[in-house]
């Protein structure tokens, strides 16, 4: 036993500095607790309220153990029987009361909070509808009075309420955007859930399925990318304008036969699989792959190179993604990723 304790006494300083380094871990687009807009600074309040109750209680409560641990201890020699305090009126008032009222406290906000972030924004006419519809393993969202659909970045004007419709074309995921607002179900069905947040600044926000969906619930991430309403108005213009297919004949055929019967690229091909108008310019291939000309990890790489590895070998990326292994030559396979990498939308001052 002593072996036992010697060996956890010097575990735990180790621990206490592990939790240390970690905490300094992570990014600021993904985290609660940096909140960067009004539902997530209204949430992140009820969450240091919470706290800040709990912490009163264990330090009120360890406070008053430390007092009658010393104060009441017997003495050498003392033999006397304590007096005993069960059935106490008042001590059983006391820590009776002293719960309701810290529950009060807590409780009030908290139910203004949950009725106020409840509201239905799928009627107001000064906020953006977006229908978000998630799949294994990718996020589709449509703007019904604006008649586009994108997949994987959704782009909103800055400030701007956006209302949120969200439902699931297979298994129950969950949307989550960690810094401007908590998550929301997304079922299978009919039912669908509704809530809402905004922006207040320009930047580009992490977003993640909270819910585990499959073997890729890990690698189903989304952009959420806000930009100034001139910018907005110029992207939803630019995304519903033609497209011209690859200018190489052989390119042209491949990708017409074997990439538009699932997913669409202006006005032509299939609606079943993500819309791939622009995305040269969105910040990754997949959710998950990265685009940058200066990479430092394995997620990342060149559009081209994203796009490239992404369609040679989908289910190396994702495991169990719906997206098939297209039977392409290794010219087809260059073609096309280098015109899906030039596919671009320039939208942005």
């Amino acid at each position: 036993m002593m072996n036992r304790w010697q060996f956890f006494r010097k575990l735990a300083p180790l621990l206490a500095l592990m939790v240390l380094v970690l905490s300094a871990c992570g990014r600021s687009d993904l985290s609660t607790l940096r909140p960067q807009g009004p539902v997530a600074e209204e949430q992140f309040g009820l969450m240091k309220l919470a706290i800040s109750i709990m912490l009163i209680v264990i330090v009120v409560v360890f406070a008053i153990s430390f007092y009658v641990i010393i104060r009441f201890r017997r003495r050498p020699g003392d033999k006397t029987i304590p007096k005993q305090v069960e059935g106490s009126h008042k001590l059983e008032i006391i820590w009776t009361v002293i719960p309701i009222v810290l529950l009060i406290i807590l409780g009030v906000p908290t139910i203004q909070s949950v009725f106020n972030l409840s509201k239905d924004h799928t009627k107001d006419p000064d906020a953006v509808k977006v229908v978000v519809t998630s799949h294994q393993y990718w996020w589709e969202f449509e703007y019904p009075e604006l008649g586009i659909k994108t997949a994987q970045e959704l782009v909103i004007p800055k400030g701007k309420t956006i209302s949120i419709e969200a439902k699931s074309a297979d298994v129950l995921h969950s949307f989550w955007i960690p810094s401007l607002a908590g998550k929301i179900d997304t079922n299978p069905g009919a039912n669908v859930n509704v809530m809402y947040f905004s922006a207040p600044k320009e930047g580009v926000y992490l977003g993640k399925c909270a819910e585990l969906c499959g073997p890729s619930h890990g690698l189903m991430d989304f952009k959420v990318k806000s930009v100034d309403e001139a910018s907005f108005d110029r992207w939803t213009a630019a995304l519903q304008a033609p497209v011209a297919l690859p200018s190489d004949p052989a390119i042209k055929e491949a990708f017409v036969s074997k990439c538009l019967t699932c997913h669409a690229v202006g006005d032509q091909g299939g609606p079943a699989f993500p819309n791939l108008t622009g995305i040269g310019s969105r910040q990754s291939v997949a959710g998950i792959l990265v685009n940058t000309d200066d990479p430092k990890y394995s997620n990342e790489g060149s559009t081209y190179d994203n796009l490239h590895r992404w369609i040679e070998d989908p289910s190396a990326v994702k495991p169990g993604s719906n997206m098939p292994k297209v039977d392409l030559t290794q010219q087809e396979l260059d073609g096309i990723s280098k015109y899906l990498s030039e596919l671009t939308l320039d939208y942005e001052q």
